[in-house]
């Protein structure tokens, strides 16, 4: 039995939340994706192939986390201009712990369900 690296684990936990949510245009999917430097996250209706909103934390003054918290406020606001109060979280593979935390609960106080 061969180890997986923690790209190859990254990946398989990946494939099987993709594979248990899906994004509507009523509910679309909030992915949520964390680099070393910055953190990315979009409004994705995986129905028609289309991204709803979008957000990033590039311009964000400060730490990674305060950044992170800006992007989920952003997205949340640019979600409820659009009209949009519920989503579904896609982690995309990584914990639910430190920015993407901090990100998902800023999204929630700015009012976006999931």
């Amino acid at each position: 039995m061969s180890k997986q690296t923690p790209l190859q684990k990254k990946l398989r936990i990946k494939r099987k939340i993709r594979a248990t949510i899906s994004g509507t245009d009523v509910r679309p999917r909030l992915s949520v994706f964390r680099s070393n430097s910055y953190m990315y996250a979009q409004l994705i209706d995986d129905v028609n192939a289309v991204t709803i909103a979008a957000s990033t934390d590039m311009k964000a003054k400060g730490t990674k986390m305060e950044g992170a918290i800006a992007a989920g406020k952003a997205l949340a606001a640019a979600a409820k201009a659009k009209g949009i109060t519920k989503a579904v979280f896609d982690r995309n593979g990584f914990k639910y712990a430190g920015r993407i935390k901090a990100f998902a609960d800023a999204a929630r106080e700015g009012g976006l369900e999931f």
